[in-house]
């Protein structure tokens, strides 16, 4: 592929998905839009982000230890966890680059389209009441949590780590997971034990967990100070990514064609339906607006399944024949709302577009499986 001297090193041009990213996106994968008619992912369907591989852990010889700047040293096994206060919750999960092939150019990376996200039941206990009986130090400014995943990214050898200020744990919405969907967690997932962080980009919900450490000083690994960051060209040290954009997705409306995906609806009454989600806050309202972008209509909510989980909404509608592009944006209660158009950022984070589906009103759509 020739370099294109408009593309900033490290990117490429939309749609010139390279060698490397098919590799990734064959080894890591999206959930199918239409499967968010389940309130609860089914666990084979949920997004998967893997950033090195799968290690295979003994639940029998796992252990998690908590270390640093604390007043007792602590380590638990697995039943130790499954033994303490349980907590089952619906939490959906986002990549933060979902959305990451749409812009141009664009950073060589996974090239998520729109798929990059799920809504589990998660099972697992309160990781502030065991950094409380640990004791954290006064001056303890980050929390760093270790994964059982190695690889090499930036130029180094790693374990894939992420940290937490005590302030961002000490309300209790913070998990230590050893349960998915009713089951244990499988191995993709981070079994046996993985950090849930709700509301917040799957960044942070460490998997395959094994430390804890509390840190007087702040955590500077790469995935905390490099990675995951706002930034506008290479030398910029950016902003960190967190919280969850405010997003809404549609559930693509009547049939596919095979390769193209172009959607094919019959003449007559539609029911347009699908999820929002946001980090900030809950979910205000959903707006569906057809072929302008300009006329908005507001959708009907569904009563939500949790604090940090998707919200279903719905909307009728009365197509007619010909091409149509219907779009949807999702306002939260602290005032986001979805853009028109791509904030572009280099590492392509958080692209909460809104959501625009084409689709052809047409009472004989073609023989999708001639060919």
């Amino acid at each position: 592929m020739t370099a294109d001297p408009l593309v900033p090193p490290g990117t490429t041009a939309a749609y010139d998905v390279t060698r490397e990213e098919l590799q990734l996106a064959a080894r890591n994968h999206g959930m199918p839009l239409e499967t968010m008619r389940f309130d609860i992912t089914p666990v084979g369907l949920h997004y998967l982000l893997i950033h090195y591989d799968i290690p295979k852990v003994d639940p029998a010889q796992w252990t998690l230890e908590i270390t640093g700047a604390v007043q007792r040293l602590a380590t638990f096994t697995l039943d130790d966890l499954r033994g303490r206060d349980a907590v089952t919750t619906p939490v959906t999960l986002e990549c933060a680059g979902n959305g990451r092939a749409r812009l141009s150019p664009r950073t060589l990376s996974q090239p998520w389209l729109l798929e990059a996200i799920g809504t589990g039941e998660w099972t697992g206990t309160p990781l502030w009441p065991l950094l409380e009986e640990a004791g954290l130090a006064a001056d303890v400014v980050d929390v760093v949590f270790t994964g059982l995943d190695r690889g090499v990214e930036g130029g180094a050898e790693q374990r894939y780590e992420r940290s937490l200020t005590p302030d961002q744990i000490r309300n209790g919405e913070v998990l230590l997971v050893y349960g998915l969907n009713g089951a244990p967690l499988p191995p993709q997932h981070g079994f046996p034990l993985r950090l849930l962080v709700p509301g917040w980009y799957g960044m942070a919900s460490v998997k395959w967990l094994s430390h804890i450490t509390a840190s007087t000083e702040r955590f500077a690994g790469y995935q905390q100070a490099r990675a995951y960051r706002y930034r506008a060209d290479p030398d910029d040290t950016g902003e960190p990514v967190t919280r969850i954009q405010v997003r809404s997705l549609m559930v693509p409306p009547g049939i596919p064609d095979f390769f193209t995906r172009q959607r094919y609806v019959r003449p007559g009454p539609v029911l347009i339906e699908g999820r929002a989600w946001s980090g900030a806050g809950a979910i205000d309202r959903v707006e569906v607006s057809v072929d302008d972008g300009e006329h908005w209509t507001e959708a009907e909510l569904d009563e939500p399944i949790g604090r940090h989980a998707w919200q279903g909404w719905r909307m009728p509608w009365d197509a007619t024949p010909g091409p149509h592009v219907l779009v949807c944006r999702a306002t939260d209660t602290a005032g986001n709302s979805q853009p028109l158009e791509h904030r572009w950022n280099l590492g392509g984070y958080a692209v909460n577009t809104v959501h625009r589906v084409g689709v052809e009103v047409t009472e004989h759509p073609p023989d999708t499986a001639a060919g």
